[in-house]
């Protein structure tokens, strides 16, 4: 199968809808897969669920599709990063479902594995916890947390071959993995696509059989926070 598109325009045709759940891999502004964001927004889908750590900045990653108000919920670990995120919570034109960060990559990681819910402690007596199935093992006490099944991820590597099988560079690992296998359907953007075969099998992060569709595309890779000594 032809997992190889030529934009990522092309390869989010015929899976963008009003509505949809969505997993964005990335971590603050590392790994995030910029030019399938950037078609989404060009795209106009709104009213997005989107299942990410955090929302990208004001003007960059994630923060584009609030800009255009496209998102309607965030599923999300941290959003410090971000002036537009908070200011439409607070206006009411963004609803947030928070997740502690190892909560979030469970559940993305559950849903990937089939597997519909777990217990955790994290959260337990917390806001985290608010209505919420609570269970009791071994005198101690836990909360239910639900797998999420994306109809879509969009996710970021490093390196793929052309049957999908990728490496993730360094810490741009971070979300990629867990959101790649928990959407229906696995785009993924990389800087480079090689022939099948030329990569080592033990180096692979993610087996191709996650992956759908496939994009090379160029990254500007900012830095959310750029600490330096003074001159």
């Amino acid at each position: 199968m032809q997992k190889i598109y030529p934009s990522a325009t092309a390869a989010l045709d015929g899976l963008l809808f009003d509505g949809m759940t969505i997993a964005a891999g990335g971590f603050g502004l590392c790994g995030i897969p910029e030019n399938l964001i950037n078609a989404i927004r060009d795209a106009g889908t709104k009213d997005l669920v989107i299942a990410s750590n955090n929302a990208g900045v004001d003007d960059f990653g994630l923060g584009l599709l609030l800009q255009t108000k496209q998102v309607k919920k965030m599923l999300s670990s941290y959003v410090g990063e971000n002036d537009l995120f908070m200011q439409q919570y607070l206006s009411g034109e963004l609803e947030i479902e928070f997740n502690p960060q190892g909560t979030l990559a469970e559940r993305m990681r559950a849903g990937g594995a089939g597997i519909p819910g777990f217990y955790t402690k994290t959260g337990v007596g917390t806001q985290v916890a608010e209505g919420k199935e609570h269970k009791d093992f071994d005198g101690q006490t836990y909360i239910l947390e639900r797998g999420i099944v994306a109809d879509i991820s969009i996710v970021k590597a490093w390196k793929a071959d052309e049957t999908g099988n990728c490496i993730f560079r360094k810490t741009a690992r971070n979300f990629n993995h867990p959101a790649a296998t928990c959407g229906k359907i696995c785009i993924m953007e990389v800087e480079e696509i090689v022939p099948t075969g030329s990569l080592d099998p033990d180096h692979i992060h993610l087996p191709g059989i996650f992956v759908h569709r496939l994009i090379q595309g160029s990254h500007e890779k900012r830095i959310e926070q750029r600490t330096t000594r003074a001159s």
